[in-house]
């Protein structure tokens, strides 16, 4: 069945999750989905710093479902809040069943990203 939900946010990255991302079972380990998230994160935080970005914090993560091998992983991002030199995002997950049409969310989580200089100290994010 598709998730009648719709994933928030904007298509940052999507992949496609191999048997070496996988244990015995078949599930994808949580920790291959959030380094996608935590990915999708950098690109979109960069983009908005027009710069170098860092992941500071992973907050409130909680996976729903099981990715399993062949689905096809799609990472939603949405820039909740821009600090003086952080960047909050909201992060989706979601999977497209192997072969199907059926989207599921998977997990969801906060990730905040400070923009760095070129020393690697944090910087202003520069106004939108």
């Amino acid at each position: 069945m598709t998730d009648t939900r719709m994933p928030n946010g904007q298509l940052t990255l999507r992949t496609l999750a191999m048997p070496g991302d996988a244990n015995a079972a078949g599930d994808i380990f949580g920790g291959w989905v959030m380094a996608q998230m935590d990915l999708a994160s950098g690109i979109r935080a960069a983009e908005r710093a027009r710069g170098r970005v860092v992941t500071a914090a992973v907050k409130e993560m909680a996976f729903e479902l099981p990715v399993k091998i062949g689905d096809t992983l799609s990472i939603y991002t949405d820039i909740a809040r821009v600090g003086r030199t952080s960047i909050t995002l909201s992060v989706e997950a979601w999977a497209q069943r192997y072969l199907t049409t059926t989207l599921e969310k998977v997990t969801g989580a906060t990730f905040i990203m400070v923009a760095l200089d070129q020393s690697g100290q944090p910087t202003p994010v520069p106004v939108d």
